[in-house]
């Protein structure tokens, strides 16, 4: 492949330098695709980054909207990092655990402070395309631990979920709900709940969680995890989401 001309940068390499522009650097977009670093000088040298031009123009487009999360916009990335394909065109072998839709398939989102301010909308497309894959849901919240009603590690709070529960410097304290050993929750009752809340994650999550008795009503979110997977032929029992 020929050099690419530097007076005339292809879409992968305009909207990275737009993100270095934001301060972020290119080992930092890389990590946010999935891809070595190499990759993404190519896309100023040798013109290439034709696939990941889907994903950069979202991350672009999350951190014009306010989002600076690091974690938050790799996950917005990987629901759009489009697939390599062979030489017939076929789409390549996936490497790595990121991939929602074949069994045994997971994906993660992230949502530090700032992002929840946002309703940690990035999230929805992590939990949407778990239901379409028919998939599985669990969760980690944080929050402080006055806005918890249940007792830390109780069966009662999370069913199945046996995690020491350590208080954190700050006063807040990280739950876990759901877990591929018990089969989690059906993606698709919370892609629901996601379309419910309008996009917001953070509303459909809290609301779930005053709803079954977790949280209080004026409870605050600061940290959420979503993490989603399909299960293989052999599935775990069901954990129903009341």
């Amino acid at each position: 492949m020929s050099p690419a001309d530097p007076n005339r940068p292809n879409e992968a390499a305009r909207l990275t330098q737009e993100l270095v522009d934001q301060g972020y650097t290119k080992r930092q977009v890389a990590a946010m695709l999935g891809r070595d670093a190499s990759l993404v000088s190519q896309f100023f040298t040798k013109g290439k980054g034709a696939s990941m031009v889907a994903a950069l123009r979202q991350v672009v487009r999350a951190v014009r909207g306010g989002e600076r999360d690091p974690e938050a916009l790799s996950a917005v990335a990987r629901e759009n990092v489009q697939r390599r394909r062979t030489r017939t065109g076929q789409k390549a072998r996936v490497r790595g655990k990121d991939v929602i839709g074949t069994p045994g398939g997971s994906m993660a989102g992230r949502a530090g402070r700032q992002a929840i301010r946002s309703g940690a909308a990035h999230l929805a497309g992590v939990i949407h395309a778990a239901a379409q894959a028919d998939g599985r849901v669990a969760l980690t919240v944080r929050m402080l631990s006055r806005y918890f009603t249940l007792p830390a590690g109780s069966r009662e709070d999370s069913p199945g979920v046996r995690r020491g529960v350590v208080p954190r410097a700050d006063g807040t304290q990280e739950r876990s709900y759901g877990s591929s050993a018990t089969g989690g929750f059906l993606a698709a009752e919370w892609s629901r709940r996601v379309a419910a809340s309008h996009g917001d994650v953070v509303h459909a999550v809290k609301t779930w969680l005053v709803e079954t008795g977790r949280a209080t009503e004026d409870a605050e979110i600061v940290y959420l995890e979503i993490r989603t997977w399909t299960p293989t032929g052999h599935q775990a029992t069901e954990v129903p989401i009341g």
